[in-house]
């Protein structure tokens, strides 16, 4: 089957188990429907992840997206006796998915890595729906490298990702928000108490969180308000504990949520002076689009690590190893650099030359050519 053999009014997104896969999707999914407003749209993902609230929270125009959760295995490339039941759930995952499929009849699947994903790109396969894949990080995940296999086509964050997957891929870039008005940034403020004259300073372990990034923040709450007002999202899960509670509420500038909807998330970053973030590609975007200093403490022995090496090297960001981080270097770190306005200069500009410029809208258009038709 030609790739564009086949066109649907009906794509379905899928994603999840951590919020990074999700982010772009959601956006790309605005940018179809202000395109195509009857364009109906689906997410499929986990049943106990952030992807959920995110799809749920997010506005698009028309139709809201239903999200479907199906089961979710993992196969980790180390030995654990945790992957010796998880075989039978990818098995559960891809009969579930099959019916899915069966009920929605999808014409169309675009997926951002998440495992929940493989079992329905196999189901989606047999069933001749074609499937699109986006590749985020730099280095290729394990379940893109699975899907990969399915696809028609592969879209890539970085040229480099051209050579892991061959002909069926194109790079366009990553989908991210337009930035949005100073007044969208105000109400967003105002929702999270975000008033005063202090510089934002927004921290997040991404949308499962850090326990190392938020026990630094703790730890370094008392020096960092005296400079700031701290936004500091935990992460799904990853609620203080009562007792942590009871010490912070004494810090007035310093606020806290597990996970914010991810339009309030791009408007606090466009409001934030400094943003200290893991290394998911989704924020990471969002910070180019932006061109806002941060602050990057990737995830010990991850992909992260690679994609914290890109901005590194383009000195785009200043780049923390966890394992060599304390509380007294965290609150330095960020201390000095809202105090060197020649290196916020620096950042802000290199950070904003790193990625592809507008992504959603060549990508919304490539999937309206090839597969949608309304």
């Amino acid at each position: 089957m030609k790739i564009n053999e086949l066109k649907t009014k009906k794509i379905m997104l899928s994603g999840g188990g951590t919020g990074g896969s999700v982010t772009p999707l959601l956006v790309l999914a605005k940018k179809l429907r202000q395109k195509k407003e009857n364009l109906d749209i689906v997410f499929v993902g986990t049943k106990n992840g952030p992807e959920k609230k995110m799809v749920l929270d997010y506005f698009v125009p028309g139709k809201a997206i239903n999200f479907i959760a199906i089961p979710s295995g993992k196969l980790r490339r180390y030995l654990s006796w945790i992957n010796f039941i998880d075989i039978f759930r990818v098995i559960a995952a891809f009969f579930v998915s099959w019916r899915v499929l069966s009920q929605e009849k999808p014409g169309l699947l675009i997926c951002a890595g998440g495992f929940v994903s493989v079992p329905l790109a196999y189901a989606s396969y047999i069933k001749r729906i074609p499937i699109v894949i986006h590749q985020q990080d730099v280095r290729p995940g394990l379940a893109n490298r699975l899907m990969a296999k399915t696809a028609k086509l592969v879209t890539t964050t970085f040229s480099k990702s051209l050579a892991d997957y061959g002909d069926k891929a194109q790079w366009l870039g990553n989908p991210a928000p337009e930035q949005v008005s100073e007044e969208r940034v105000a109400v967003a403020k105002g929702k999270y108490k975000l008033t005063g004259d202090k510089p934002l300073l927004l921290i997040t372990g991404g949308g499962t969180g850090s326990v190392d990034i938020n026990n630094l923040v703790y730890k370094s709450l008392a020096s960092l308000v005296l400079d700031f007002q701290v936004m500091h999202l935990t992460g799904a899960g990853k609620t203080p504990s009562l007792e942590i509670i009871k010490e912070l509420s004494k810090y007035v500038d310093y606020h806290w949520q597990e996970i914010i909807n991810p339009d309030d998330m791009f408007a606090l970053i466009q409001g934030a002076a400094i943003v200290v973030s893991r290394c998911g590609l989704a924020t990471l975007t969002e910070l180019c689009v932006l061109k806002k200093a941060a602050i990057l403490i990737p995830m010990p022995d991850s992909h992260q690590k690679d994609n914290a090496a890109v901005f590194q090297s383009k000195e785009a960001a200043l780049v923390l190893e966890q394992d060599k981080l304390t509380d007294e270097t965290f609150s330095k770190t960020i201390k000095e650099l809202i105090a060197d306005k020649y290196k916020m200069n620096q950042l802000e500009n290199n950070i904003s030359q790193v990625m592809k410029r507008n992504a959603s809208e060549e990508m919304a258009n490539l999937l309206l050519d090839k597969f949608i038709n309304i």
